[in-house]
């Protein structure tokens, strides 16, 4: 089983491009912080995330450096041969799930909404007023 959860800060607004077949394709890093820290080790990890289609356009949308989310995906080896012909060695996270880990207003944007993530989802930014006497023929009202 390959899977992996990981909650950090964006390190960097996402780079958003299309693949040669027209998808969506979002790469962003995040940095998680270590729980245990040793003198003189870091305090955080930094993991390479990419996303695909509509979960691309949601990150290119409403993500930003230092928003704080959640990830689930897999880990994948992002090994390469360099222009120098040395082999560079690597990991990715491959995103299959984003959620946002904290509020709009917890993170100092303003604004009201709790949570959102890539399954359709628009973070709660986008509701509609309803107009009076329309309530009474909704179904679950």
């Amino acid at each position: 089983m390959n899977k992996v959860i990981l909650m950090g800060r964006l390190t960097r607004d996402p780079e958003v491009s299309s693949s040669t077949s027209g998808t969506t394709v979002a790469r962003y890093s995040i940095a998680v912080d270590r729980k245990f820290k040793r003198e003189g080790d870091p305090d955080a990890d930094f993991f390479n995330c990419t996303s695909f289609g509509k979960q691309a356009e949601f990150v290119e949308r409403y993500l930003h450096k230092g928003t704080k989310v959640v990830v689930v995906g897999r880990v994948q080896n992002d090994n390469y041969t360099n222009k120098e012909g040395q082999k560079v060695y690597g990991t990715r996270i491959m995103v299959d799930e984003i959620e946002f880990a904290e509020s709009k207003n917890a993170s100092g944007q303003g604004g009201s909404f709790d949570s959102g993530s890539s399954q359709g989802s628009n973070g709660g930014n986008d509701f509609i007023n309803v107009p009076e006497g329309l309530v009474e023929e909704l179904p679950f009202t």
